[in-house]
């Protein structure tokens, strides 16, 4: 049985742009290719670290939600490990009240989202 997990890496700051995607990209990429399923990301940016790792004061923090086996969390985080452009990371097991406090989480993301283009023409006629 597939279990709901979400996991949190901090990338380094001297990543450009197309360095940072594609890190990312590998992590999706990883996710399904061991068989789980990507139920949301999002890419929280360049934000500055509560203290400084490895010298460095920022970095690019990615969230992503999955499902997938219990076992599976091991070879992720060692695909973490491995990687020197990922300094810190967090991964855990959601239960059913985590799913539901992030699908409001979400959900209200989309309305505060949909809602400024909802009133932007009001503003134009004024």
């Amino acid at each position: 049985m597939l279990k709901q997990y979400e996991t949190v890496f901090i990338a380094t700051p001297v990543l450009s742009e197309a360095q940072m995607k594609e890190a990312v990209e590998k992590y999706h990429n990883f996710i399904t290719s061991e068989g789980g399923e990507i139920v949301y990301a999002e890419d929280w940016g360049l934000r500055k670290l509560a203290y400084p790792i490895q010298k460095k004061t920022t970095g690019f923090y990615h969230l992503i939600e999955f499902k997938a086996d219990s076992q599976f969390v091991d070879k992720l985080e060692t695909q973490y490990r491995r990687d020197e452009r990922i300094i810190r990371f967090l991964t855990f097991a959601m239960d059913k009240d985590s799913i539901a406090y992030a699908e409001r989480r979400r959900n209200n993301k989309a309305n505060q989202a949909a809602a400024p283009e909802a009133e932007a023409p009001k503003a134009e006629e004024e």
